[in-house]
């Protein structure tokens, strides 16, 4: 069995208030975590806190950093990266959800289930944008030998985008990745592939 060489921590934000309300965010809003956001983050730094964990990243977004707020407190290095900021929406952010915007909405997962990973909202990026900007990012990421254990803090859509990328699958499969606010999968790397040790884990919200 190869030695694992690299182990990742992925969880996405906490809760914010445009989340709870069911308006759309994406990379072009920077909403802060609610109270409710904050506990999951908290819950999250309570379970994981005795990790040794070597380097933490985020997006450029404020979300990502008050979610995992109490790792930054106890001075574990820390790095934002724009490449692991959501997917933009476009015209869709800051909107609430309608009927008309279900649809389109709709329509646009359903052309990125059928392989069209250059299709985007008005002002938006494509599944393909955000794929070449993720994958700079984990290339300076995994670069880092000294670095072996790592916790990464992002968001729902980019999330199941770098899982495909990392799983080595087509951008089709974004949706066999299913996410809530602070879930979990921890990834161990051998230095040739990556295994899911943690799918989609809750498991530090029991007590919320």
């Amino acid at each position: 069995m190869s030695k694992i060489q690299k182990t990742l921590y992925i969880i996405r934000h906490g809760e914010t208030d445009f989340n709870k309300n069911g308006i759309v965010q994406g990379r072009g809003i920077n909403s802060p975590l609610n109270a409710a956001g904050i506990a999951q983050g908290e819950a999250f730094y309570e379970m994981y806190k005795d990790v040794s964990f070597d380097k933490l990243y985020t997006s450029k977004l404020v979300r990502t950093g008050q979610t995992v707020a109490k790792f930054i407190e106890t001075g574990l290095p820390f790095e934002r990266m724009a490449g692991l900021d959501e997917l933009a929406w476009g015209k869709y952010e800051g909107q609430k959800s309608t009927p008309e915007l279900r649809e389109d909405f709709k329509k646009l997962i359903l052309s990125w289930a059928q392989g069209q990973f250059d299709v985007k909202t008005e002002g938006g990026e494509s599944p393909n944008e955000v794929f070449v900007r993720q994958a700079k990012a984990m290339e300076e990421i995994m670069s880092h030998k000294d670095e072996k254990t790592i916790l990464i803090c992002m968001h729902g859509r980019a999330m199941r985008l770098l899982l495909c990328q990392l799983m080595n699958q087509s951008l089709d499969k974004m949706d066999n990745y299913p996410h809530q606010n602070t879930s979990l999968y921890i990834l161990d790397y051998d230095g040739q592939d990556f295994h899911i040790q943690t799918f989609n884990s809750l498991a530090h919200l029991q007590n919320l």
